[in-house]
Parts: structure tokens; sequence; C-alpha cells
């Protein structure tokens, strides 16, 4: 058991359960002084270990259940009850020890946010570079900064660009590009070529050491939690020490007084409620979910609030293409040419574009010629044609952007998007869109939280409020705040916590410090920001946000059993008192009596450890069949992407090409999706029906099915009766209705397919 803490508890119950063996022992073989020197010394052990936490509890103002031992220990040593005296300082030693393991956590000193920092900077000095220990740089100095590392100190760019992944400041997940003279804040880190920083702060007065020190300031502010048992002890200590006193007022007789305090020992406080405790976080563990003290876990029965951050908790955080806009390039070319010249680039947008013309089975050529403009784009020749890919400046020339590229740049501003165009032999061919995805399993875990009795959430976010607004949207978030910096969201996670029992949820070191303020933090630690997990209460081992809402069950549930065996213990524990104070139950007996009432509530503690889901599935699919099915779905992506392009085709194309892309498009849909839906509606859905509740849970999917053969029918039928020449406005716009409308319903559809993949197939 680690920590001073830990030892000292754990000292105390092998010298208590030592003396009182060693006093059985003299009792077996008639050494009366060696039995209760022992006994006596068990419970002088300890009365000393009690007295000085009562006293540390008195000046702060407290007292817990530790009092109405420390009395029965007094009177049992006064009244020669020896015995008992032993037997109540064990029990008292095992809870005590059971509660510090149940209460020990994960250090939260600050190593992890320090171990993060650089330890050396490169900076110039005299016309060469120099490595030096960071405490070294001073305002002024002008520093290297290489790919991949962090940016030291709150400084200015002194390089013509510099491309910054913020995500660990601010929450946005896409990169940043910023121009000479920009200023740059310290634990920012170069996601592009290396570049040249001039520092207007000292690395202990820049904004990575201010992030530490708000997490130190928000943990010694956050208020102390009360034990369940010294809860409880507030009325049944009077009662205790009411019904021994008047036994012995009634009575003129000591020995019923000390009878009424070993029975009423409050052993199922000290013992039942940390027992569930451990057990549920036992439990807990096993799910991949570290609760890290037993208050966490309390806490977490209590929530009704929860708080998220969005960029890698409600969101993947990572960069995924969205969409493709093309002018002249089919959209699955037009991203194989992109793609095959971005393997030349470690750009984040690049390995993006890259991992998803693989993730499509897209095979790739090798660039030549590849020139990068750092902050710009990428140039090059595949496959004998020249292709650039960058921003539209770039491209342009400087030049006011097209309609048409003017057209993208707005959608990208509504939706949140950001995205590189693409240049295919001098020509603008499209634009690739590039966005943070929702997590598959972020749905699913708001309606288990409903459930469990969260009554609101709120987005907390230092990204953009557009970009906050549109995942809010899409989600059925209550509130959104957004555009907040590392003080700003602690400031509104106390005024949540203000109102009702509040989770923060994160993952990277931004949130930190509110994770710290928050009745409950809960850091998303399978990919991450170590400096979350070390300031979070509790930690989702697992990339699954929907843990949370089986922590906050399971949570519930070892609450519950722990108020279940602490209440009827208590109510035995009273009935008994009734008993000693009427002279029916001496001290011993009392002591004996009082294990037997012991044991009983620790078994029904243990029940915690049962396996209790908040949702039962009677099996799941094959790993092997899910794999199969999201590759399908992969397959099916550019048609989707071709179906938009057609719409477009149809007014920016001469008509035989229009035309002869439509028909194109209607025989995939015939070819490829239909077969593919009626497959899924046939074979899929009856074995998905066996794993998910309900009586007719897929009705909504199978109804979307027949919506999507109907769009499909009506389209094909349209394009063949489409007359000769010219195409007639009107059936332009029929066209158009109906490729747009199936893009969306297709969409639509993919995605609920996804998530219902994401839940029958979870470990």
């Amino acid at each position: 058991m680690p920590g001073w803490k830990g030892r000292l508890q754990q000292g105390l119950l092998v010298a208590t359960g030592t003396a009182l063996a060693i006093g059985g022992a003299g009792w077996l073989t008639g050494h009366a002084a060696l039995r209760d020197g022992a006994w006596i010394a068990a419970t002088a052990v300890m009365l000393l270990a009690v007295s000085v936490d009562i006293a540390m509890q008195i000046r702060r103002g407290k007292a817990g259940v530790d009092v109405l031992a420390l009395l029965a220990m007094l009177g049992a040593v006064l009244l020669g009850q020896f015995f008992a005296g032993a037997v109540i300082a064990f029990m008292l030693a095992s809870g005590r020890a059971l509660e510090e393991y149940a209460g020990h956590r994960a250090r939260r000193e600050l190593s992890a946010l320090l171990a993060r920092q650089p330890r050396t900077a490169h900076r110039y000095r005299d016309g060469t570079l120099e490595e030096v220990p960071l405490s070294d740089i001073r305002p002024g100095d002008r520093l290297l900064v290489r790919a991949g590392e962090m940016v030291p100190a709150d400084g200015l760019l002194a390089s013509s660009s510099a491309t910054l992944d913020e995500s660990a400041l601010t929450g946005e997940s896409l990169p940043v590009t910023c121009d000479t003279g920009q200023a740059l804040r310290s634990g920012a880190v170069n996601a592009g070529h290396p570049f040249d920083l001039q520092a207007t702060a000292s690395p202990a007065d820049s904004t990575y050491a201010g992030l530490v020190r708000l997490v130190s300031e928000a943990r010694e502010g956050k208020a102390p939690f009360t034990r369940l048992a010294d809860r409880y002890a507030l009325w049944f200590i009077p009662l205790t020490l009411a019904t021994a006193g008047g036994a012995w007022l009634a009575t003129a007789d000591p020995v019923r007084a000390l009878a009424v305090l070993v029975v009423a020992t409050p052993c199922p406080l000290i013992l039942a409620a940390p027992v569930a405790i451990i057990s549920g976080i036992s439990r807990s563990a096993r799910r991949g979910i570290l609760i890290k003290n037993g208050g966490t876990l309390e806490a977490l029965a209590r929530v009704r609030t929860v708080v998220f951050d969005k960029t890698g908790t409600l969101t993947t955080g990572m960069a995924r293409l969205a969409g493709i806009e093309t002018t002249a390039v089919p959209p699955d070319e037009l991203l194989r040419l992109a793609a095959s010249l971005e393997q030349a680039s470690q750009h984040v947008t690049a390995r993006a574009i890259v991992a998803e013309a693989r993730r499509r089975g897209r095979t790739l050529a090798l660039p030549e010629r590849v020139a990068e403009t750092p902050g710009a784009g990428l140039a090059g020749r595949v496959e004998g044609r020249n292709v650039r890919v960058g921003t539209i400046a770039w491209i342009a020339g400087g030049a006011p952007p097209s309609p048409w590229a003017a057209g993208v740049l707005r959608k990208m501003t509504l939706q949140g998007q950001s995205g590189a165009f693409v240049e295919v032999d001098g020509q603008l061919a499209g634009a690739l869109l590039l966005a943070d995805q929702i997590r598959l399993d972020t749905a699913r875990a708001l309606r288990e939280l409903r459930r469990a009795g969260v009554r609101r959430t709120v987005m907390l976010s230092g990204d953009r409020q557009d970009v906050a607004q549109t995942i809010a949207a899409a989600l059925g978030i209550d509130t959104v705040l957004a555009e907040r910096s590392p003080a700003e969201k602690v400031a509104a996670v106390e005024t949540e916590s203000a109102d009702a029992p509040t989770v923060m949820v994160g993952d990277g070191i931004n949130d930190a410090p509110a994770l710290a303020a928050a009745d409950v933090g809960v850091a998303m630690g399978a990919r991450g920001a170590t400096a979350s997990s070390e300031a979070a209460d509790a930690v989702l081992m697992v990339d699954r946000l929907d843990r949370l809402a089986e922590a906050i069950f399971l949570a519930r549930r070892s609450r519950g059993i722990a108020l279940q065996s602490v209440i009827a213990g208590m109510g035995l524990s009273v009935a008994a008192m009734g008993f000693a104070a009427f002279g029916f139950i001496a001290p011993v007996a009392g002591a004996l009596l009082q294990e037997v009432i012991d044991v009983a509530v620790i078994v029904n503690a243990l029940r915690t450890l049962a396996p209790a889901r908040p949702i039962a599935r009677k099996r799941r699919l094959p790993a092997d069949l899910i794999e199969r099915l999201r590759g399908e779905h992969d397959n099916l992506l550019p048609l989707l992407d071709r179906i938009e392009a057609a719409a477009q085709a149809v007014s920016n194309h001469p008509p035989d090409t229009a035309r002869a892309e439509l028909e194109a498009v209607a025989d995939l849909l015939r070819r490829d999706l239909l077969p593919h839906e009626s497959e899924d509606e046939k074979t899929l859905y009856p074995k998905l029906e066996g794993v998910l509740r309900g009586a007719d849970p897929l009705a909504a999917m199978s109804r979307t099915h027949r919506e999507i053969f109907h769009l499909a029918r009506l389209y094909g039928r349209l394009v063949d009766d489409l007359p000769s020449g010219p195409l007639p406005e009107y059936e332009l716009s029929q066209v158009r209705r109906l490729l747009y409308s199936l893009s969306a319903i297709l969409r639509l559809h993919f995605a609920q397919e996804e998530e219902i993949f994401q839940a029958v197939s979870a470990a």
C-alpha cells in the first residue's frame, strides 16, 4: 500500500491482528498475563492512533464515527473487558486500512505536466546554435523550434511561417498556420517545418506554466468530500451515547453502558461502506474505468450535470475527410491524385488525406519533383500530371478566388471545416474538405447518460463558436460555451458545480485545470494526455465515451449496496443496543454479535462485484463480420462523392458530358448500392435484431432502406427518360433534387449503421 498513510494503516492492522492472535493463544494455554497484555496492547495501539485522528478532526470542527470506537475501547480497558477492546481495535484497524486502500489514488503531482515540457531549448548565440536549459531562456532570445517539438516559451514567430498543433491549448483539432510576427504560445507543438521564435517571456511566465498553476489552484480550491460513514455518524453517535448513558443511569452498572458501546461500535459504517466502494472500484476497473478513490465513486452516484470538452471527447480529435468538391475530375480520382502527392509531406492535413485514400482502397502513385511551400501547399508530378495541393490563395497566386472557390470557402466556414484545394495541370480541379468527426459512440453515450439520471449537458471548448455550435446541434447538447481559455473553463465548471453535482470530461492538457475543479473530473486516457489523467478523479482507459454512463451506473449501484449494508447493519446494531441496555448482552458477547453483523453486511457489500451492465445484451456480432460490414461502407463512400459531383455536373458540363455522368451514377446505384442495401435487409438486420433490444429495434432503419430504394428507382427512371439534346431545366432540377436527397439520406443511414456496429461489437 503506497504512501506513508497507507503503510501506517497497514502497520496498525498487522499490529492489532498479531496482538489479538497472541492474546488468543494465551487464553488457550491459560497464560492470563500474556492474554491480557496482548489484548491491552492491541487496544492501546488503536487508542493512540484514533485519539490523534479525532484531535485533528476536532481542530477542523468535525467528528466522525471513530468517536464511538474510541469510547468503546477506552471503556473496555477501564472495565477489564480486554478481549472486547482488542476485537474492536482489530475491526477498526481493518476498516481504516480498507478505507485507505479505497481512497488511495494515483499521485496528483504536476509531474506529467512538467515532464511534457522540454528540459532544454535551442538558442542562437553569436552565429551558432546552442542547447541550453529551459531555465536559461530570457525574453529577447532567438530560439529554434524543431519539427515535433513543443514551443518552449511565449514569443513572436521570426520565420516566414509555421504550422502549429494547438489542440493541447485550445481544443482546436486542426493545425493553425501562423505568419511572421504572429504571437505564439508555449505548449503548442510544431506540426510543420522548423522555425525561429523570438521569446517574449521566460518559460516560467509563459502560457504552459500558467496551466500548471491553474491545475494546482483548482485542486486546492476544491471542497473536501464528506465520507458516507461520517454523514450517518451525525445522528448515530448521539443515539448511542444517549442509550449508553441512560442504561448506566438507570442501573448504575457501567458494564451495561460498555455493552451498549460495544454492540454500537459502527463496524457496518467502518467496514461495509469501504468494502462496497472497493468492490465498485474493482468492478469499474474491469470495464476499463479507473476510479481513483471512494469519494469519487460516491460523487459519481450523485451527478446531475456533465460538462464535455469537444475535441477528443465528443469528437475523435483527428481531422478526417468530410467531403470532396470537384469541378472537372471525378471525386475518387481527385482524392487519389492529391493523396499520391501528399505522401511526400508530414503535415497533419496531408496525413489525413493519405489515410482516407488508403482507407478507401485507392492505389497511390509515387510523386516526383515534389516541392513544399511551408504554410501554403505542395507541388509535384503524379503519373505525368502536374498536381498542386494547398490553400486557395497559394494556388490562385494571390488573385481573388473564383466564384466556385468562394462558394466552397463559404461552405467550409458554415460547417466548421478546413480544406485543401487541388489543381491538376494548371486547372483548379476541386477541394478536399476536412473536419473533426463526431465519435461513433457519442450519440449513444449521451442517450445512456440521460437514462443514468443526467439532467444537463454542456459543451465547454476552446474551439471557435461556429464549430462548437455545429457539433452541439448534431448531438443535442443543452448548452455551448466556446472560445474559452483554460482559466475560463475553470470558472465555468465552478459555476456548474455550484448548481448541481458536476462531472467534467476531457482529454487535453488544456482541460486539466477544469478537471481538477469539477466535483468529478473524468479523463479520456486511452490516447492521451497524461496531464489530464493526473488531474482527473477518474480515467476512461478505453477510448469509448459510453463508458462514462456505465461508470455512473456502477457508482450508483455500489453506493446503493453500501447504503443497504450500512442501514441494515445499523438497524441490527440499534436492536442489539436495546438488548444490551436491558442486560441481555454482555460486552464480550456483544463483540462477538457485532462480528456476526459485520460478516452479514460485508457479504452483502460484496454483491457489488457481481456483473451489472447498464445495458445487457444477449450476445454480440463476431468481430470479423463487423469489420467486413465497415469495409463495405468504406467501398461505397466514393459513390456518395460521385452522387454529389453528378448533381453539380448537370449545371457545369456540356449536355453530353452531363448525361454520361448521370447514366454512370445510375449504373453504380443499380450495381453496387441497391444490392448492398438489399443484402443488409435480408441477412444483416435479422442478426442485429437478436442483439438489440425492443420488439422491432430496426424498424426505422428498414424504413430508410425503403426510401433509398424509392429514390434510386425514381432517379433511374428519370435518367432513362431524359430527352436527347439540351437537358430541360425542369428535368435538371428534378435530377438535382433526387441526387441531393439520395446523398443526404445515404450519409445519414451509413452513420446510423456505423453507430450500431460500434455498439454491438464493443468489448
